[in-house]
């Protein structure tokens, strides 16, 4: 439900679903999803709405219910991607950003469609983290996430007023339970079933985990990624998935948050501390001391036009894997999956004969409890598993792990 017009490249990933909502099923369950490009507003700003994203996640605090009352500037969701969910009976197609950040999905007010399985409970929420803050009224209905895959009286907000969002209907949101806390103005200690906790409770799936299968890309369409809920898709990774326990340092413990230490090659440029896995964030965001020293062994100047750092043939030939080493493997980022896609600079305001990195500093140094972000150019290098019911997050190896694009 959203223009052609204002979107320069929409990245279709066509996905096969097929379940029953009255069976648990063992085999995975797997969501449409679309990456788009959002140009609406001219080229793309990737640090600015990166960098701004991360400060409005590490401002959210239970004590202070910061999710009912954060002020953080937010800019337009600028790379995302986007779900079709259906939502009443019969159904309205809405096409949600797919964000592992927050936890209550809501569509809009002025694309909300009623039917007889719409039901104002009358309770007033409001969200200030994930991709778009907004507020307004809880609705339980029917919501659809393809044939056969349908979950009965889900929680959802239908949003009066809404910050940095354009060109989609609302978010799809599959972060963790406790997110929800605070939303609901007047029961600021209740909590909201999310679509992947009913999902399991109304028995669809037989676990809450969702996989995660993102692919590098260089062109304007490609059906290449998926959601999976439920288990994971072994046809969509390489060797062994190794999980890692969610950490316990506020505030990424809010999250979906793990610890890690980065080596540039064999120098540590940061160590062990907590961050988030975000498939709401374009970059690889990292403390600016980690950053300094990233930008100082890549020889890479800051572009005035693009924000990112900027490097000449020459000291991409020389470039070093960049490792994360989470538990006791390392996931190693290659030379080009450091950099952003050539063929699409001119979607960020860059020059076709640039080369840009994808990686970047989060604004604030490290010590603060959330000092790293892994985005999606992280995620469509290696699968992930969002794995509630254990309380881990899973990493493995894919055929696109190295690929040059």
């Amino acid at each position: 439900m959203f223009p052609a017009v204002s979107l320069l490249t929409t990245l279709l990933l066509a996905l096969s679903i097929a379940a029953s909502p009255v069976e648990i099923h063992d085999s995975p369950i797997t969501l449409s999803i679309a990456r788009s490009l959002n140009t609406s507003g001219g080229t793309i700003n990737l640090l600015q709405h990166d960098q701004s994203r991360a400060a409005a996640l590490k401002a959210v605090g239970k004590d202070t219910l910061g999710r009912r009352t954060g002020s953080i500037p937010v800019t337009n969701v600028a790379v995302c991607y986007i779900a079709s969910v259906g939502i009443g009976n019969p159904a309205t197609t809405y096409n949600l950003i797919v964000d592992n950040s927050c936890s209550v999905t809501w569509v809009g007010a002025t694309t909300y469609v009623k039917t007889s399985t719409s039901v104002d409970t009358g309770k007033a929420l409001a969200v200030s983290s994930g991709s778009v803050p907004f507020s307004g009224t809880e609705y339980t209905d029917t919501v659809s996430l393809g044939d056969g895959l349908t979950i009965i009286q889900q929680p959802i907000g239908v949003a009066s007023t809404s910050t940095g969002f354009t060109d989609v209907d609302g978010v799809l949101c599959i972060g963790p339970l406790d997110l929800t806390e605070g939303t609901l103005t007047d029961e600021p200690d209740t909590t909201i079933p999310t679509v992947t906790d009913n999902l399991y409770s109304q028995g669809i799936i037989s676990q809450i985990v969702v996989g995660i299968s993102f692919e590098p890309t260089t062109s304007e369409s490609d059906t290449n990624g998926e959601l999976t809920f439920g288990g994971t898709d072994a046809t969509k990774y390489t060797g062994a998935i190794a999980y890692t326990p969610l950490t316990t340092t506020y505030p990424s413990s809010y999250y979906w948050g793990i610890n890690e230490s980065i080596t540039y090659g064999i120098t540590t440029i940061l160590s062990e501390t907590a961050g988030i896995i975000d498939t709401a964030t374009t970059l690889i965001l990292i403390a600016t001391n980690a950053f300094s020293s990233y930008q100082s062994a890549t020889g890479g100047i800051l572009d005035d036009t693009t924000g990112l750092l900027r490097i000449t043939s020459t000291q991409y030939s020389a470039l070093e894997n960049l490792n994360f080493n989470v538990g006791s493997n390392t996931y190693a980022l290659t030379p080009n999956g450091q950099i952003w896609p050539r063929a699409l600079n001119t979607y960020i305001g860059g020059s076709t004969s640039y080369i840009y990195l994808i990686v970047n500093s989060i604004g604030t140094p490290s010590g603060e409890g959330l000092d790293f972000i892994n985005g999606y150019t992280f995620l469509e290098r290696f699968y992930t598993v969002l794995d509630t019911t254990n309380s881990q997050v899973g990493f493995a190896t894919t055929a696109y792990t190295s690929v040059n694009r």
